[in-house]
């Protein structure tokens, strides 16, 4: 059938065009064959060359056959077909503009060119469809990693889909820009027609890779033909339904649909497309929406995307969205708070907003803020972000400053890392665009705050007094008309008042009155003038509502009104009263009256500054609450949240916080970190603060740097100078500390430049710690530190010669890594002028009385040892002449005793006297000569000594190795096997001369270092006498040096600390002194690790320190437990409860202690589950002294490392267990919260279940009840599994049964007037002794001792066993019980 005599309809699917049921439609006769489609595409060509575009209307069955076949034709065809195309529709449509013109066009030929238009589309779009189509599969659309395949594929066969796309749909949007209703005689274009074009849109959309920006001009071109679509062809309806359903199934096109309708809103004022498309989104349902969240995504990039580009039409629109906010949904709620962000920043922002829009604005801010504490995480987090553009961007109004930074502070203890994160970002972006001041100490704005008050006041004062006294019956004269008018209007009949409020009359006339003239100061007349009327009915006759019969209503109102007003009302004569109130009411009034004087203005400007000092002040106080908060949070486990909190810290130290100092300091042990990421933003968070500084020169620069660095180590603990030379020697290896910063440290070291001592000693400490990242910057100027540091003005200042030697020490410390293993370590010889003028300095300093002599002892002493060749050589010397120099003084003090006598700064055994800072000075001087010749030996002369050994056995193999090679002709296979035996016999040689020099090293201690004929023998009664007698050696510093200079001489040998372990122990339990106590802890630490045996039966007393009364001491305790425990050297099971305890103590340094303990053991495998059956069974035990709050806090710190399934499960099964072994109510209590702490998953409930008869009678206590009800209520709701919901009701059933029977039963006992109920888990005491049975054996686990609360004294065995094994056992005393042991034995 000719296709110009009849309609070509176009069809829905392609099999309609091959079924025609009617004349008037077109139908395609026959579908070509693959084999006959090239001759008939070619007589196509042919004939669209002579008849132009009209060719189609004959051989449109050619180009249908080719799309069936689609699949199974060569590339060139459809190339050659996609061409012939786009020209006769490229013809076409040039044709089309000259046709549509011509008003005599006749109708024939107007249908001809209609049904060619209409098969030339749908031609081209079925191309398009099928190529397309095409594409997807084969992945030529898609990115190619390499990019190399689709290169080489495009480029060898010359065709590009990709590129093809674009030019088709120009064609496509130039043939819609035509007035195509021309074809349907001036009517609406098909519908169908402009679906078919736009479809092919919306087809090469649905492509994922649409949004790369190589196809950003098909994206244009799309955009371009739907524009044209929405504006000629009314395609508004369809456009969004068709992009609201792409939103919901594609989430790429919400960037790119997002953009579209933003140029169509722009360029071709299509602007009610945004509202159609935002109320399509909002009248979806919220609840379904939560159930099917495949579309949320996509109308959440959407809706933000567009209100980042057109704000302003989102603003108009975003009320249809807002019931969002309620659904369940984040992504939605996260969309629309953006949304709203957006605008505040775009839109409604400035100073010149009108009344409304900065009432929306003010929502909006309200909408933000309630958010913060959204319950989902993610939409916190993201209002947070959006704060922090707004207040970055400077849109926040500052009367709401204070309300956000309020919410920014409470974020800080949130649960959520990412919130933790934003809100510590937002409260920096406050920091660094606040309007207030470039310094925010809060110290230093309450000084002018108070005094700009101050001067508020006294003008308001001023004020006042100038102001003119109105009386209350003038005041009631200007009032009258007003009242008047209002009364006429509440009495005149039928006269009703839509806006009337419901009034009460008060008890009381009193009460009325009061009533009424607070109205009238409000100047509510109406309702006063009602409240009058209904009191006149009320209070008949009483004042001051009596009044004559011969008045109106009106004029008896208005006299009570005016008696109330003016005060002739008896009772009115108060401070209080209306007149003193209305007569402030007009000063008031004058005063606003009067703008334009001069006083006026000036008290307006004084109201302004006192509010902007208040609002300063608070912000400062609220950015001080949050440091305290965020300097925790550096040490938190998420390494976002500590980069966070330190880039905070910079920010705050550049507004002059004073607290910010604590917070850079905190963040200096996390130098250590093992986190490259936290390492690194501590460096460059002193790079920032120290190594940018302001000056014009260099010399300034550098000057404000070492000021800046010497500031931070005042009052600095050994720790952060640790901490802080590891950063300095980091910047010193990568060269960024200049080197007139190390000549200005010089020049202050040297007194060229003026300083104080403070900065000398910083200078060396700095020029210290630089060195340990170059040594030459010490090693080159040894002898300006020897000469100007050690010389003979070493007594002004130890503490400066103190950090010489600390200095100079680092020679040590660097010069070994840097040279080969088996090189000579670096010393110099005995007679260097340095250890010549540390001796002189030493032996001198002995003599004269100063508090800074040891430490500058101690540190000399280290460094010979560390540097000297032969040190022990130096130091008997030094103890020589020290000793000497004593013992003249003894002779002298014995020659004067009888003139001067007893004096209180000399000690005395009753034969002499020595002063005793000389006695002290020589304690501590045997002490650490003590400890140094013990690490000499251990490490310098081990190490020699192996070098020495290596270089031997390196010296044999080479020599070996040569007479091997000069007979490898003769004997070569015997040859090879003696090589391989040589070298294993090297090996064994090798371990055990490791052992032979250990042990010749450890019987050097062991026998000579001690023996007579060592000079340390002669100090060592001294020793002993002073920490024996310590009521004749009474000074504090004495019997500390003597204590630990007794822990020194323990490391030496064995037997010798055996033998005094005793002693050492007796005065850590009893002296007095805390220092004494936390030297002789730290000095049991240390003999713990070298001689574990011999301090292991002491490990009780090193845990009883825990419970020291001393702050510092339990401190103390818990450090050094600490390493002991996580290097296992001592045993945990038994006393670790201690370290629990610590958990709560009052100083918070203590419980960071324990924190870092247990998070440091949770790292070992099933350590803290292994402890945790100890830790409640002895922390239940009302005998420990922890009360139950204590314990639950104890428990919630706990519990929380307990982490896996299997355990869980475990301790299920042994706490249900453990109710049967409780001897009170309190352990029942303390078992019950525990279950309550564990996250209890289906497993755990069946082991409840199972053991539920373990705890059912213990139920009626409500604590134990309300615990396993607070277990279950989580469980069901944590459930996912109907049986595990069903199983926790079911258990909850019999927890309420047993409940109510237990409470049912003791009723009944206190009804009967019993004996009350005995407790459930408490029995008789069995022949065998006291120690209580268990109920059965069946019952038991293997594992069930660990949760056996320990008795006091729970002995096994009877008293005969106990005699007969007296003697075996150690017992141990102490030196102050001797007496009573003699007496028992």
């Amino acid at each position: 059938m000719a296709a110009a005599q009849c309609e070509f309809q176009l069809p829905l699917a392609a099999d309609d065009l091959l079924r025609g049921d009617s004349s008037r439609h077109y139908v395609v006769q026959e579908v070509l064959s693959v084999r006959e489609l090239p001759p008939a595409v070619a007589a196509f060509r042919a004939a669209f060359r002579e008849r132009g575009a009209l060719a189609v209307l004959q051989h449109f069955d050619t180009i249908y056959s080719l799309l069936r076949h689609f699949r199974a034709l060569g590339t060139a065809a459809k190339e050659d077909a996609l061409e012939l195309m786009m020209q006769v529709v490229t013809r076409h449509s040039n044709e089309l503009s000259t046709i549509l013109n011509d008003s005599g066009l006749s109708h024939t030929d107007r249908d001809a060119h209609l049904n060619a238009l209409k098969m030339n589309c749908y031609l081209l779009s079925g191309l398009l469809e099928a190529f397309e189509m095409e594409a997807f599969k084969s992945g030529l659309v898609e990115v190619d990693p390499a990019g190399k395949n689709k290169k080489s594929r495009t480029k060898a066969s010359g065709f590009s889909w990709e590129d093809e796309r674009e030019p088709l749909l120009r064609l496509l949007t130039q043939l819609l820009q035509l007035d195509l209703r021309q074809l349907w005689s001036g009517l609406v274009v098909e519908e169908e027609l402009v679906s078919l074009l736009t479809g092919c849109c919306y087809r090469i959309l649905e492509n994922s890779n649409i949004g790369l920006q190589r196809y950003r001009a098909t994206r244009e071109a799309a955009t371009h033909l739907l524009a044209t679509a929405l504006t000629h062809y009314d395609h508004m309806f369809s456009a969004t339904l068709k992009i609201t359903q792409m939103l919901q199934h594609f989430e790429h096109v919400a960037p790119v649909f997002a953009q579209a309708v933003t140029l169509w809103a722009k360029e071709y004022g299509l602007k009610s497309i945004v509202g159609e498309l935002l109320r399509e989104i909002g009248q979806k349902c919220p609840q379904e929406l939560a159930r099917d969240t495949s579309g949320i995504k996509g109308y959440a990039v959407f809706i933000t995307e567009l209100a980042e580009q057109i704000p302003a039409l989102v603003l108009s629109n975003i009320s249809v969205l807002l019931r969002h906010l309620d659904g369940e949904n984040y992504m939605m709620r996260n969309a629309i708070l953006s949304a709203m962000a957006e605008v505040l920043l775009q839109v409604l922002n400035g100073d010149q907003l009108e009344e409304a829009a900065r009432g929306t604005r003010d929502n909006f801010l309200k909408t933000l803020q309630a958010h913060i504490c959204d319950v989902n995480g993610f939409v916190r987090s993201r209002v947070l972000q959006l704060f922090t553009r707004i207040v970055q961007g400077k849109v926040l109004p500052l009367t709401q400053f204070l309300s956000v930074v309020s919410l920014a502070v409470g974020r800080l203890k949130d649960k959520s890392v990412v919130v933790v994160k934003n809100a510590i970002q937002l409260l920096a972006a406050f920091l660094s665009n606040n309007p207030y001041s470039c310094k925010l100490s809060c110290s230093d704005l309450a000084e002018p705050l108070k005094k700009e008050v101050q001067k508020l006041q006294e003008m308001k004062d001023r004020c006042r007094e100038a102001a003119p006294t109105i009386t209350p019956e003038e005041e009631w004269e200007a009032m009258l008309p007003e009242v008047t008018a209002a009364a006429r209007q509440i009495l005149q009949p039928l006269q009703e008042d839509e806006d009337e409020e419901v009034l009460e009359v008060e008890e009381t006339a009193e009460g009325t009155s009061e009533q009424i003239t607070g109205m009238l100061r409000k100047l509510n007349y109406k309702n006063a003038v009602r409240l009058t009327q209904k009191a006149l009915c009320r209070f008949q006759g009483q004042e001051p509502f009596s009044s004559s019969k011969e008045e109106n209503e009106e004029a008896t109102i208005l006299g009570i009104l005016k008696r109330l007003y003016t005060g002739f009302c008896p009772g009115e004569n108060s401070g209080d009263s209306p007149c003193a109130n209305g007569s402030l009411t007009i000063e008031e009034a004058v005063l606003e009256e009067q703008p334009q004087e001069q006083p006026q203005m000036e008290l307006v400007k004084q109201e302004m500054l006192v509010q902007y000092l208040q609002d300063a002040y608070n912000f400062s106080v609220k950015i001080t609450e949050a440091l305290s908060l965020i300097s925790k949070l550096m040490y938190e486990n998420s390494v976002s949240v500590v980069q966070e909190a330190i880039e905070f810290f910079v920010t705050v130290s550049k507004f002059g916080v004073p607290q910010a100092l604590l917070g850079v300091r905190r963040m200096l042990p996390l130098v250590w970190s093992k986190e490259p990421g936290i390492k690194e933003a501590v460096l460059n968070a002193y790079r920032q603060l120290y190594l940018s500084p302001s000056g014009d020169s260099e010399r300034a620069r550098a000057q404000n740097l070492v000021c800046s660095l010497s500031l931070i180590m005042v009052d600095a603990s050994l720790g952060t100078i640790q901490c802080l030379e590891e950063i300095i020697s980091e910047f010193v290896q990568k060269d960024e500390i200049k080197p007139a910063v190390i000549q200005l440290l010089w020049e202050r070291f040297t007194e060229k430049t003026q300083c104080s001592p403070l900065e000398r000693r910083a200078a060396v400490m700095l020029l210290g710690m630089m060195a340990r990242g170059k040594p030459e910057i010490i090693g080159s100027n040894l002898d300006v530190l020897v000469t100007v540091g050690l010389a003979d003005r070493v007594y002004e200042d130890y503490r400066l010669a103190e950090e010489v030697c600390n200095a100079i020490s680092k020679l040590a410390s660097n010069s070994k890594p840097a040279e080969g293993k088996n090189s000579v370590p670096f010393r110099l010889p005995q007679e260097q002028a340095l250890f010549v003028c540390l001796s002189d300095a030493v032996s001198n300093g002995f003599a004269q009385p100063s508090s800074h002599w040891i430490p500058f002892m101690e540190a000399a002493v280290t460094l010979i040892y560390q540097l000297a060749e032969g040190p022990e050589k130096i130091c008997a010397h030094i103890l020589q002449v020290c000793s000497q120099k004593a013992l003249e003084n003894l002779q002298e003090a014995d020659g004067q005793k009888e003139e001067s006598g007893a004096s209180p700064s000399r000690v005395s055994d009753g034969a002499s006297s020595l002063p005793t800072f000389l006695l002290l000075h020589l304690v501590a001087l045997v002490g650490q000569v003590a400890l140094r010749q013990v690490a000499h030996l251990e490490v310098s002369v081990s190490a020699e000594l192996r070098r020495r050994r290596i270089l031997r056995e390196e010296e044999k193999t080479k020599k070996h190795k040569e007479r091997s090679d000069s007979s490898t002709i003769k004997k070569r296979p015997r040859s090879t096997g003696n090589d391989t035996t040589m070298e294993e016999e090297l090996g064994l040689i090798g371990a055990s001369a490791d052992d032979t020099e250990a042990e010749l090293i450890r019987s050097i201690c062991e026998t000579e270092l001690l023996d007579e004929k060592h000079l340390f023998s002669a100090f060592v009664p001294l020793v002993l006498k002073i920490c024996n007698n310590p009521g004749l050696y009474s000074d504090p510093a004495l019997r500390a040096a003597a204590a630990l200079t007794l822990g020194k001489i323990c490391m030496i040998s064995s037997e010798f600390c055996d033998s005094h372990l005793r002693l050492l122990f007796t005065m850590m339990e009893k002296s007095p002194l805390p220092v004494v106590r936390s030297n002789l802890i730290i000095a049991a630490g240390d003999l713990a690790i070298r001689f574990p045996n011999q301090v292991e039966p002491w490990t009780m007393h090193l845990y009883a320190r825990l419970r020291d009364p001393c702050q510092s001491v339990r401190q103390t305790a818990g450090v050094v437990m600490t390493h002991l425990i996580l290097k296992d050297m001592v045993k945990v099971k038994g006393q670790v409860s201690e370290m629990a305890v610590l958990l709560i103590d009052p100083e918070e340094a203590i419980v960071g202690v324990a924190q870092n303990f247990f998070n440091e053991l949770s790292n070992k495998d099933n350590a803290i589950y292994n402890l945790l059956p100890d830790i409640i069974s002895r922390l239940s035990d009302p005998d420990c002294g922890i009360d139950e709050e204590s314990f639950h806090t104890i428990m919630r710190h706990l519990f929380p490392y307990i982490t896996k399934d299997k355990q869980t499960e475990s301790l299920v099964e042994k706490l249900c267990q453990r109710f049967r072994t409780a001897r009170n109510e309190r352990q029942y209590r303390d078992l019950s919260h525990c279950l309550s702490l564990l996250p209890i998953s289906e497993r755990g409930l069946h082991k409840l279940q199972d053991n539920f008869d373990c705890f059912a009678d213990k139920l009626q206590d409500p604590a134990v009840y309300s615990c396993f009800q607070a277990v279950l209520v989580r469980c069901r709701r944590a459930a996912s599994k109907p049986e595990t919901k069903a199983l926790a009701e079911e258990l909850e059933q019999k927890l309420s049964a047993c409940h109510n029977q237990g409470l049912d039963s003791a009723e009944v006992c206190q009804e009967g007037d019993k004996t009350p109920m005995p407790e459930p888990a408490k029995q008789k005491p069995t022949l065998a002794g006291s120690r209580r049975q268990p109920l059965s054996t069946a019952n038991r686990d293997d594992d069930d001792d660990d949760f056996v609360t320990p008795r006091p004294q729970a002995l096994r065995n009877n008293k005969r066993a106990q005699k007969s094994h007296r003697h075996k056992k150690t017992v141990i005393t102490f030196s102050s019980d001797e007496e009573n042991s003699s007496e028992n034995g």
